[in-house]
């Protein structure tokens, strides 16, 4: 329990997620006798998103009985006001937590956000990789620091890689996808975009895909098949929001998202196939420079503020 907020009572925000199973890519499937990853991304905990919605995700990826859990990035809104109530959310999950860190956590303070997440029992992975055995099958982790904010480095994770051993990649950011496929990861979980939150008439493609310039917007794209150099990315909706927790339509819903890796079949039932990626645009250096700079500012501004109390 925190904040008055028990496990189990949470029952009509569980109403408002998305629960959406996928399987795995094909890879997995002659080196993985079924591995279960739940993702989670954008969680936000702060004043936007009710502690109740951040126990109803917590419930439902502990429902599913994962092989571990997945977090993409994003775990504050804009402040270090609520890790407290960050580290009691991690705590509550009851499988092995693998995260990375996301824009708002740079903005936010990145030591202090990975802190908490160490404390409440995660492994947080900066451009780095790690082994994890379920069952004596080994599966490699690997997972990027925030492209959005310049700290992403794909060739520090790639000479950690272990071409003999399966693995899955972890980013905020989803177009990072295209440089770990080449690397032999085959599927990439990612976060950032929360699938626009407005998804009627396709407003969240406009907005994030044309507007933004993000290839992929949410949901599942590229290839499950054994293909050298290609790959599949997952777009995840998040749980919460930074700035307005309004959410319409079925593509905009909270979610969690399960995977099954190296399952002998397909899983029955998938929300959507493999969609074309939207065109994107590329963000140059400058802009990608100018989002770093104002990382530097914010910690500037923290320290001359004096220590959190």
């Amino acid at each position: 329990m925190f904040a008055g907020v028990p496990i189990g009572s949470n029952h009509k925000q569980r109403e408002k997620f998305a629960v959406r199973t996928f399987a795995g890519p094909d890879a997995y499937r002659d080196s993985l006798d079924h591995v279960r990853v739940v993702h989670l991304t954008d969680m936000h905990v702060g004043r936007v998103t009710p502690m109740e919605a951040q126990m109803a995700a917590v419930e439902l990826a502990n429902a599913a009985k994962p092989d571990f859990v997945a977090i993409t990035g994003d775990f504050v809104c804009h402040s270090q006001k609520f890790l407290d109530a960050l580290r009691a959310v991690i705590s509550e999950i009851r499988a092995p937590v693998f995260a990375v860190l996301g824009n708002h956590d740079h903005w936010s303070g990145a030591p202090e956000v990975r802190s908490a997440l160490v404390r409440a029992g995660a492994e947080v992975l900066d451009n780095a990789v790690t082994t994890f055995t379920v069952r004596g099958q080994r599966l490699q982790i690997l997972g990027l620091d925030d492209a959005y904010t310049g700290h992403a480095d794909r060739e520090r994770a790639r000479k950690m890689l272990d071409p003999n051993v399966p693995s899955i990649g972890l980013s905020h950011i989803a177009e990072e996808a295209d440089g770990l496929w080449n690397y032999g990861v085959p599927l990439v979980l990612s976060g950032h975009t929360h699938a626009g939150q407005i998804t009627v008439a396709k407003l969240h493609e406009l907005a994030i895909g044309r507007v933004a310039g993000h290839k992929y917007v949410h949901g599942l794209y590229g290839s499950r098949a054994s293909d050298l150099g290609r790959g599949a990315v997952y777009v995840g909706a998040g749980v919460g929001a930074a700035v307005m927790p309004l959410r319409i339509g079925d593509r905009g819903k909270r979610e969690v998202t399960i995977f099954e890796l190296g399952m002998n079949g397909h899983v029955e039932i998938e929300h959507h196939d493999s969609q074309p990626p939207l065109p994107g645009r590329k963000p140059t250096e400058e802009l990608t420079a100018k989002r770093h700079q104002k990382v530097l500012r914010l910690r500037d501004k923290r320290e001359s503020k004096g220590p959190r109390r």
